[in-house]
């Protein structure tokens, strides 16, 4: 039997026009292309005081938040198929993934090319991701009484009666699986305002889709030395949900639950996954916080390794960073190595040498940039060794 894929009937219609090969907007005008700043957010789990700490903890809903802000990516990635099904053509985007003050993960993106408020309000609306996993509403297994390892039945079972535990296959079964058991959607607050490229308006909101990346995730959201009582309480009962809240069909912290999950081993230890997800200063946010469309700059990955090596080349050549290691372009011819290669290494060998090599391009790349800091405006290409272009998915 297969899980159907038919829409909620509590989900609005959108209408669904074929997608066409283009990347770019409407032109306003004959020569104006503006584009779209969009941030989304997540729904409310209580009231919160202008810190983002819960008024009242015991009625704000942690597992909730907990449990929206490890599928907030798989809602993203849905957003944008609704997205390109609804307007009709390939919508790009440059997004960054934040945490507001309580907690909760939001979603800001330049988009090239305009949307109407209305549909992008309408598609918000419309967007939802379920989850189907079995339910891990109640521990079954906690203390002592932890799921044991069995070589006879190469599995984890029960530790009284001995029974091997569901594995995840059983226990995602559509004959028993009849319904999710989570299921995510956006909040009702949507902001979208059009920019105009090369204003000073665009200037600013670039400024703020990046301007907290180079905090950690518990910095952006307010959670250092200045945090108050309530935030670190409000912080600490949303990471101790966290902590039992799964984070995959591979997370460890299904045993707790009484269902085996994909890949264990006998290694495995009930209830501790190494997931950021489950890390509090990650609040649930596991995945890239910088997320870019495949054909946002038209260039694949081989173009980007290419400008960022040439970047630092011609950054070293002008500064006159003289590199402490020979650089051989090839051609090579690779092979692969086998066990028992005389001439291979070995592996901590290997790791040293690579650990000294980072080093020195590191040091190398510093010089370069102290001795260049002050040097005038070229047509460098904007894109440098610590930038991360790559298409991803929401993970």
């Amino acid at each position: 039997m297969r899980r159907s894929t038919r829409r909620r009937q509590d989900a609005p219609n959108l209408p669904r026009r074929p997608v066409e090969d283009r990347t770019l907007g409407r032109v306003f005008g004959g020569k104006y292309r503006p584009s779209t700043f969009l941030t989304l957010t997540l729904d409310t789990y209580g009231r919160v005081d202008k810190h983002g700490a819960a008024l009242d903890p015991d009625s704000y809903d942690y597992r909730r938040a907990a449990r929206d802000a490890i599928h907030f990516p798989k809602l993203l990635d849905r957003f944008w198929q609704n997205t390109r099904r609804c307007v009709g053509w390939d919508v790009q985007y440059f997004g960054t993934v934040e945490p507001q003050k309580r907690g909760a993960p939001h979603f800001h993106a330049a988009i090239r090319g305009t949307i109407p408020r209305s549909e992008l309000r309408a598609i918000t609306a419309a967007t939802y991701h379920q989850v189907w996993w079995p339910p891990h509403d109640e521990i079954v297994y906690s203390g002592d009484r932890l799921p044991r390892w069995d070589h006879h039945h190469r599995a984890f079972v029960d530790p009284q009666t001995r029974e091997p535990l569901p594995t995840w296959d059983e226990a995602t079964d559509p004959d028993t699986l009849t319904t999710p058991a989570h299921t995510v959607v956006f909040g009702p607050q949507v902001h979208v305002k059009g920019i105009l490229g090369g204003s000073e308006e665009a200037g600013r909101h670039i400024g703020y889709l990046t301007k907290y990346l180079t905090k950690s995730v518990g910095q952006a959201a307010g959670l250092d030395e200045s945090a108050t009582a309530r935030q670190r309480e409000h912080a600490r009962r949303l990471a101790a949900e966290l902590a039992v809240t799964p984070c995959s069909p591979r997370c460890p912290i299904w045993l707790l639950y009484g269902i085996e999950p994909k890949g264990v081993r006998p290694g495995t230890t009930p209830g501790h996954c190494k997931g950021k997800a489950h890390k509090p200063e990650h609040l649930g946010i596991a995945g890239r916080r910088v997320l870019v469309s495949r054909k946002w700059s038209n260039k694949s990955l081989s173009d980007h390794r290419a400008e960022r090596t040439a970047f630092v080349r011609q950054l070293l050549d002008r500064a006159g960073v003289q590199p402490a290691y020979a650089v051989d372009d090839g051609p090579f011819e690779w092979q692969t190595t086998k066990p028992g290669d005389t001439d291979v290494p070995p592996r901590t060998v290997l790791l040293l040498h690579a650990i000294n090599q980072r080093s020195r391009w590191r040091a190398d790349y510093d010089a370069a940039v102290l001795a260049t800091i002050d040097a005038p405006p070229d047509d460098r290409s904007a894109t440098g060794p610590g930038d991360a272009p790559e298409d991803r998915r929401a993970a």
